[in-house]
């Protein structure tokens, strides 16, 4: 028997990643239909929009009242990206669901929750690439719900973890290359939610066995990135990234839990940011005493309603 496909690399309760590549999912698999939620008033439903590759969404449409929101209707578009390590989670995993519910219905958004696929069965890049389609197919109206109701001149992106990581790279590919829909679009504002970032060399503040697991898990599930951990896509401050002055949009707000390990990634990205002097405006609001991602599971705790409170607002405001 070959060694490596007992060997576990890494280990993170969710889901194992052995030597040879494959992957054991232990959790984070559980999934809830979309449709009429009767606490928020959102109704929800999933469109397949690559038949190729499988790629779908979850779209999310608020009660939308005409005295409200003017004659057409139109509300902002949210696209928003999942986390789960790139390896587990998916657009109808019921904590997200949940929070979308609630973030549309508070901010009045649609929601477009992508469904992109998952490592190591798919390597990245193509969760990007995914990602990167599912955001062109949203603001070109790919369904009537986007058509008839959606504002393409307000358009946000967010996303949690791995998602905020997405976001991220979404924001700056936009910025750098512009969207390919034919359609004219804006990206108003990024949202990012404990977004994961690393890069090869340790930050003192990082822990040592959350670095080594990063590493690790990343040789695997992007085996061909450039410079391994100081690929651009997982360290925007790398030599050789896009400047961040070159981000789309005119707003951002970087989220972060003061006991999550990825924290001192985050806030050098957010003063990175910062530095560039970027034309946008970007935020930082900080959970105390709070994990990585805890508002999913977390959802009715005081932390996690200021978070929701903050997200809403910067939605809001123009």
């Amino acid at each position: 028997m070959d060694c490596s496909s007992t060997e576990i690399l890494v280990d993170v309760g969710c889901f194992r990643l052995y030597k040879d590549g494959h992957v054991d999912r232990t959790g984070g698999t559980d999934t809830v239909p979309a449709g009429f939620d009767a606490d928020t008033g959102v109704t929800s439903k999933d469109v397949v929009i690559d038949s190729a590759t499988g790629v779908s969404v979850r779209l999310y449409l608020p009660h939308i009242q005409a005295e409200t929101h003017g004659d057409d209707k139109e509300v902002p578009i949210l696209v928003f990206f999942h986390g789960g390590y790139f390896v587990v989670g998916s657009a109808r995993c019921p904590k997200h669901h949940r929070h979308l519910n609630s973030l549309v219905a508070r901010a009045c958004v649609i929601a477009v929750s992508v469904d992109y696929r998952l490592a190591p069965e798919h390597l990245l890049p193509a969760a990007y690439d995914d990602s990167w389609a599912a955001l062109n197919w949203a603001v070109s109206g790919g369904d009537p719900w986007l058509s008839e109701h959606g504002d393409t001149g307000r358009v946000f992106l967010a996303g949690v973890s791995a998602g905020g990581n997405i976001a991220h790279n979404m924001t700056i590919a936009v910025g750098v290359r512009g969207l390919d829909a034919a359609v004219p679009a804006r990206i108003e504002g990024t949202i990012l939610l404990h977004p994961s970032f690393c890069g090869e060399a340790r930050m003192e503040a990082e822990p040592a066995e959350f670095w080594d697991a990063v590493k690790k898990r990343w040789g695997i599930i992007f085996p061909d990135a450039k410079d391994g951990l100081d690929d651009p896509r997982m360290n925007p401050m790398a030599a050789g990234a896009p400047s961040l002055g070159k981000l789309a949009g005119e707003r951002m707000l970087v989220c972060a839990a003061a006991e999550d390990p990825r924290r001192p990634r985050e806030r050098a990205y957010y003063d990175a940011v910062k530095a560039t002097g970027w034309a946008g405006e970007v935020g930082w609001f900080e959970s105390e005493g709070e994990g990585h991602a805890f508002f999913t599971d977390k959802h009715d705790s005081r932390e996690a309603v200021a978070l929701m409170d903050r997200v809403v607002a910067f939605i809001a405001s123009h």
